[in-house]
């Protein structure tokens, strides 16, 4: 019995001495790095307070949310505002509108900023490169009520751009009254607004490139062009995958704040998005719950495309944001 009791204290030393280490590893990593923790804890808290303290509100979701009988007292109604939505006139149509802005951002804003990065970074006159650059960077400065009202002047009868299309023989286009050309504005303004902005990112990953990677390619007879293909590209490679992993863990969120500067109700068919349904629902109408609903799903799907996208790329590129 006695030798029982010994290999019992005996077995379980090793784990609470790994568990005294542990945590006087942690004490001196503490004490050693506590102005960086001390700089960190302001990034904590705003976390803390605005995104996760905020969290138990979600919950007014699956309740008849009462203003004057507060989240905790409302009754629950389970899934029916989900229910509610998923049956509702608008559900395919914002699914449709969302989505569609998203893939077309993908398929056309995605890679602008790469391909500035690239041109300028084949600029040898550096004085050039920084104009370039000082031009392309404005733009991202400009607040979305003044781009919005850019484009309203711009566009109008008689703005500049029709009045360029007038003189090559078009007629003029009423760009904010035709729901077809919403998509096109508003991606091609975006492009405008955040090419430049967005190329600092692959600028700075091809400033890590070995140099000597590009003279053994003079060497072997590698022009420009090659060695754009075989060095910068997959020099930048990790850096374009993980930002299309964030971006296709958002293909379902378009920020309202531009939709709704620019949208109209000629232009809902194409224009009202999940965000903008939300807003008016929740802000306008006053359906708190309803609108939470609608924005929790809009999450769900985001998270899970989000860790598909990840799981996808860490099996065939063996890059992953964790």
């Amino acid at each position: 019995m006695e030798t029982l009791r010994t290999e019992t204290r005996e077995t379980k030393s090793p784990a609470l001495s790994t568990n005294e280490t542990y945590w006087k590893r942690l004490a001196k990593d503490l004490i050693r790095n506590k102005y960086i923790y001390i700089m960190l804890l302001p990034v904590v808290i705003y976390y803390l307070v605005f995104h996760y303290g905020p969290m138990y509100g979600v919950q007014i979701a699956f309740k008849n949310y009462n203003t004057t009988e507060g989240i905790w007292a409302s009754p629950w109604i389970g899934f029916n505002h989900f229910v509610e939505f998923f049956n509702s006139f608008y559900f395919w149509r914002l699914i449709k509108n969302t989505f569609l802005i998203n893939f077309y951002e993908l398929i056309f804003a995605f890679p602008a900023p790469i391909i500035l990065a690239l041109l300028l970074n084949e600029i040898r006159k550096m004085w050039f490169k920084r104009v370039v650059q000082t031009i392309s960077y404005l733009p991202h400065f400009i607040s979305i009520v003044v781009v919005v009202g850019m484009l309203v002047d711009f566009t109008t009868i008689d703005g500049l751009i029709n009045a360029i299309l007038v003189s090559f023989g078009f007629e003029p286009i009423s760009f904010f009254q035709q729901a077809d050309w919403f998509r096109t504005v508003y991606i091609g303004s975006g492009i405008w607004q955040g090419i430049g902005w967005g190329s600092i990112i692959y600028l700075a990953a091809m400033a890590n490139i070995n140099p000597a990677l590009y003279e053994a390619a003079k060497i072997d007879g590698a022009g420009r062009f090659k060695q754009v293909l075989h060095i910068t590209i997959p020099g930048i490679a990790p850096i374009i995958i993980i930002l299309l992993i964030l971006q296709m863990g958002s293909m379902l969120s378009v920020g309202f704040e531009k939709i709704i500067l620019m949208y109209n109700p000629m232009t809902y068919e194409t224009a009202d998005v999940i965000s903008t349904y939300v807003y008016r629902k929740g802000i306008l109408e006053a359906s708190f719950s309803f609108s939470a609903a609608v924005g929790l799903f809009n999450a769900v799907i985001n998270f899970t495309l989000l860790i598909l996208a990840n799981r996808i790329s860490r099996r065939v590129s063996e890059t992953s944001l964790w």
